[in-house]
């Protein structure tokens, strides 16, 4: 198998994930609903086909074995670093255990069709683009992949900000890589963002 899909995840721990969230529905069912929102990202990830998952955590390190066997994915510890330094730590932990085609997802997209991954990994292997965004319209990405290492995509980027797609798309063109895009998406983040995946939600629902 020669793609390998990384998901970023952060142990759902009341106070500590979906923080934007919690402030309009409290802390403990941020972390419920995040728990559930990673679930149905995994439950997505394993039924692409050929694709191996690979669940990178933000938890302590004696948190590793108990979220590992709850999520039941292949699981490791992210490294130390800002954002940028640990997804660029993850890839080339693909690329070292001899992925060819590597993606990195969030876990904030619950509904995210699988076709997007699917597509990303078909341009990459086609040779349309060497590198692929997923743009999230807060102005981030929610996909990125890429078939080698480039670490200029994580250095000097705004993380956490409304420029994040854009400095990195400038960063890729700079560096002369190629860029495709997928469709754009919405992640959660806040009280809007999850009231429009419940509009989403229902919308596919009623659909015939």
């Amino acid at each position: 198998m020669t793609r390998g899909l990384i998901v970023f995840a952060r142990e759902p721990i009341p106070g500590r994930v979906k923080t934007r969230l919690a402030a309009s529905i409290g802390d403990v069912a941020a972390a419920t609903l995040y728990g559930a929102m990673l679930r149905e990202v995994l439950e997505t990830a394993h039924r692409l086909e050929d694709v191996a998952v690979h669940l990178f955590w933000d938890c302590e390190e004696g948190a590793l074995p108990r979220v590992a066997e709850s999520f039941c994915c292949r699981s490791h510890r992210q490294s130390a670093g800002d954002l940028g330094e640990r997804m660029a730590a993850a890839f080339d932990q693909l690329y070292a255990e001899g992925y060819t085609s590597c993606c990195i997802i969030g876990s904030d997209a619950p509904d995210l069709p699988p076709s997007y991954i699917q597509d990303a990994f078909q341009l990459l292997e086609s040779a349309v683009a060497q590198v692929i965004f997923g743009p999230c319209s807060d102005g981030g990405y929610y996909l990125l992949g890429m078939k080698a290492s480039h670490p200029e995509l994580f250095s000097g980027i705004p993380w956490s900000t409304g420029s994040v797609l854009e400095r990195s798309r400038e960063a890729a063109i700079t560096a002369g890589l190629t860029v495709a895009l997928l469709p754009e998406w919405q992640d959660i983040d806040t009280l809007a963002d999850f009231q429009a995946f419940q509009k989403r939600t229902q919308e596919k629902g009623t659909k015939p």
